[in-house]
């Protein structure tokens, strides 16, 4: 596919991987006419030729198990499309719990699976076996099983994608080595090859384990490591037919594949090894490192037990094949937010075979729509921020998630490698006072603190963890006394200049044009009203806004406003997150501790609801912006950084009569669920409205003014609306709820949770999730229905609500 290169291109893809040649073909098919894929040496030659081609379905991320879904609709008729042969069977995947622990994961991984439509099934180690009769399963308790997963060849389907995507007018051209990218005005310009010039305008970077060396060209960050993945390939073994289901044994560590009537069989050890630490070889085409046998022998002794006849099989090769990782196992997809038109696809995490097809037919929509299809936050590349910048900190996280791929991934699980990292001011005596510390971006963050005479340590349960009496003290103490909240990780903007105003006005569904030191909730939306983001903003003076929004979003959301000013607007953002202390004191006693404190009016005249006011505590010039995310009476307090032990000392002294506590965000989380307070990620996303969510309050629809989504929130206005946000409880003391139950009304699947856990003030289990139904979803709708929640695949009765169950100001709590 060698050939004469273009002196111009509108889009440029580089890299010939099965995620290089999907997302061209995807190009090609939504009409893209003018696209080049450039490939430095032959089409496959990175990682793609020697993936394994598992191809699984789910994800614990409804955005995520849908691109995979498109991934198997597009293989499912490739091969009849392009007449090139792609290795598809649709032979379904088997997944083995060998613990009651797993046990409990698989099931949970069943209604997960059935909240997205997909259908698994829970079997019996005996219906285990008859699928899969070459294994032995006398330490099996049951299985999971998925009809429509499969297998696919990784070399025969990328072919076939450039196949088509040459018929659609793509031009392909191997052996060509991209040297340079020239960036004239912060634009992207063309790109200098081994074959000459070429001018274009769009960039978009599938180049495998070289994608981050091929980022920095751009001056754009790819965080992804190079790890060495083995797997060996048998010669026939009876039994081994081509009706096999792939297998996965996550409790010895394994998966299997059958191939040509022998096995693939793999493993994601404990202790990883990083590839090409010094950089990457510019020749490694079609090339596999040297064969690890000590390092793959404890794969094989726990494979041994479950297939015994791989003991006396005939090998024919153990591939030592590395392949690109991230941070967090999954892959990295988008618009890279240092540069306008230069877009990712790469770190695919060994399941790049199965991500491949919807991947590349996502990352074309992206490039041609200037926005995401759907919810792809969970690999969305603004997911990242400076920490992520650092090689050591990568290495040594994405190491830990190599080793933790199946290992059980239990609600509220931390990671512990490159920590601690970004540390609030107030970490050491925070830690001093018991502080259990979760990592988020980076920060340290207190989730929860351990009395006196108890570890500080998470011991995870999908029941009830160790936390769960110690959080709700924190709980109390915010209902009934006061409490205060570090807060510092968030992330934190300032908007100004002459133009300010107008810009935030368009971008933010709210109206912020509004008087000085008042504060406006808002979301940001997309062109189909989708929420991209949710945060508050604060009028400092005439021309200067302050931007509040959560810790992971630092990239995402500024990116998100940046890229939305115009050209001509007398405008900037400034990130300070770095700058500022936050600390929030919450609860009815919280005016109390504020008036020991400072001598500004706090009282509700002085100091209503949505307001900010400067004022000094401890001498220190602070922000404080009455707001709250937990339902009681509170103030967020901004400040320097440098002043904040100053603050926190005064505050924890004024509040020692009023029974202050320290509070975590564990804490946070079940305060918010009872008060129905929706958290950006689960409960809101590219994919729900303003309306759909309940929060059509801050939305500026009637004043006449435009702003971005609004004709799409008018048009969707006209009708009845398609999904609801709604609250559960559950009366079971034996349920335990973490999000993605699957909800049913009058015995039909209407939706699954978005957030789950306990609300210690009702004593009870609270669900949030989204109602759907095509023909509209109202009041009445709602209230005929019965409900029931799948927890774990056990159906259990639960009460909808449509309003917050907790409200302070009326004292009321229902049930």
């Amino acid at each position: 596919m060698t050939g004469k290169l273009p002196d111009h291109a509108q889009i440029v893809v580089v890299g010939g991987g099965i995620v290089g040649c999907s997302t061209a073909y995807h190009l090609a098919a939504l009409g893209v006419e003018d696209v080049v894929l450039l490939e430095r040496h032959e089409l496959t030659s990175g990682s793609t030729w020697h993936a394994a081609g598992l191809v699984g379905q789910l994800r614990g991320q409804a955005g995520i198990t849908q691109l995979l879904g498109h991934s198997i609709d597009l293989y499912k008729s490739l091969e009849q499309e392009t007449g090139q042969a792609t290795g598809w069977k649709m032979n379904g995947g088997l997944r083995l719990a060998c613990t009651p622990e797993r046990m409990t994961e698989i099931k949970r991984q069943a209604t997960t699976a059935h909240s997205f439509g997909l259908d698994m099934h829970l079997l019996t180690p005996s219906e285990a076996l008859d699928l899969w009769p070459i294994m032995n399963v006398d330490d099996v308790l049951g299985a999971a099983f998925l009809p429509t997963d499969g297998q696919a060849n990784p070399a025969d389907i990328t072919r076939a994608l450039a196949s088509g995507a040459k018929k659609r007018g793509v031009t392909i051209i191997e052996h060509c080595d991209v040297s340079a990218i020239h960036i004239k005005d912060g634009v992207i310009a063309g790109l200098s090859t081994g074959l000459g010039e070429i001018k274009t305008e769009t960039v978009v970077n599938c180049c495998g384990q070289w994608a981050r060396e091929f980022g920095q060209m751009a001056g754009v960050n790819v965080p992804l490591v190079s790890v060495q993945h083995q797997y060996l390939v048998t010669e026939p073994i009876d039994g081994a037919g081509s009706e096999l289901p792939t297998l996965r044994d996550p409790d010895r560590l394994t998966y299997y594949k059958e191939e040509v009537g022998g096995l693939v069989m793999g493993g994601y050890e404990p202790n990883p090894i990083p590839w090409a630490e010094s950089g990457l070889p510019a020749n490694f085409s079609f090339a596999l490192l040297d064969s690890n046998w000590d390092h793959f022998g404890p794969m094989m002794e726990l494979a041994l037990p479950r297939v015994p006849a791989l003991e006396n099989a005939g090998i024919k090769q153990l591939i030592n094949g590395p392949e690109s990782f991230t941070p967090d196992g999954n892959f990295i997809l988008g618009e890279a937010p240092e540069l306008k038109n230069y877009f990712v696809g790469a770190g695919f995490n060994a399941f790049g075979i199965a991500s491949g097809g919807g991947a590349g037919k996502a990352l074309a929509e992206w490039i041609v729509d200037g926005e995401p299809p759907y919810d792809l936050w969970a690999v969305d590349i603004r997911r990242f921020g400076n920490v992520h910048r650092q090689r050591e900190w990568i290495q040594s996280r994405t190491m830990e998630m190599y080793g933790k791929h199946y290992t059980i991934a239990w609600p509220g699980e931390e990671h512990n490698s490159a920590r601690p990292r970004n540390q609030s001011p107030l970490y050491s005596v925070l830690k001093e006072q018991g502080a259990c510390f979760g990592e988020k971006m980076g920060w340290e963050r207190p989730n929860w603190f351990a009395p006196q005479g108890v570890d500080a340590v998470d011991v995870y349960s999908f029941e009830k963890p160790n936390w769960l009496e110690h959080v709700g003290n924190e709980h109390r103490a915010a209902r009934e006394r006061v409490a205060i909240f570090d807060q510092s990780s968030f992330a934190k903007f300032r908007v100004a200049g002459k133009d300010s105003q107008t810009a935030l006005n368009r971008i933010c569904g709210a109206n912020v044009d509004c008087p000085l030191l008042e504060t406006r909730y808002t979301q940001l939306l997309n062109t189909r009203g989708g929420i991209e983001a949710d945060l508050t903003v604060t009028r400092l003076s005439e021309n200067e806004y302050y931007i509040i929004t959560g810790t992971g979003s630092v990239t995402h959301d500024s990116h998100w406003i940046t890229s939305h000013f115009k050209k001509n607007e007398d405008v900037r953002l400034e990130d300070i997150t770095a700058s500022n202390a936050v600390l929030s004191v919450m609860g009815p006693c919280s005016r109390l501790v504020m008036e020991s404190v400072t001598d500004t009016d706090v009282s509700d005249q002085g100091f209503s609801f949505g307001c900010a006011r400067n004022l000094k505590i401890a001498g220190v010039e602070t922000l404080a912006i009455r707001l709250t995310y937990v339902g009681e009476l509170g103030w967020e307090l901004h400040f320097p950084v440098e002043n904040a032990l100053s603050v926190y000392w005064a505050l924890m002294n004024a509040g020692k009569q009023y029974g202050i506590a320290n509070a975590g965000y564990r804490a946070i989380e079940s305060l918010r669920l009872e008060k129905a307070y929706r958290a950006w990620g689960s409960d809101l996303s590219p994919d729900h409205s303003p309306l759909e969510a309940g929060l059509g309050f801050a939305v500026k629809l009637k004043s006449g003014l435009d702003f971005i989504g609004r004709d799409a929130l008018l048009e969707q206005a006209k009708k009845p609306l398609p999904k609801k946000m709604v609250i559960f409880t559950v009366d079971d003391p034996d349920v335990t709820l973490v999000g993605r139950e699957t909800i049913y009304r009058n015995n039909h699947r209407v939706g699954w949770l978005s957030s789950g856990g306990y609300g210690y003030t009702l004593g009870k289990q609270i669900g949030m999730g989204y109602l759907r139904n095509a023909d509209g979803v109202d009041s009445e709708w709602i209230a005929e229905g019965r409900y029931e929640l799948e927890v774990a695949t056990r159906r259990v009765a639960a009460r909808v609500h449509t309003k917050p169950l907790y409200d302070p100001a009326m004292e009321r709590v229902k049930s």
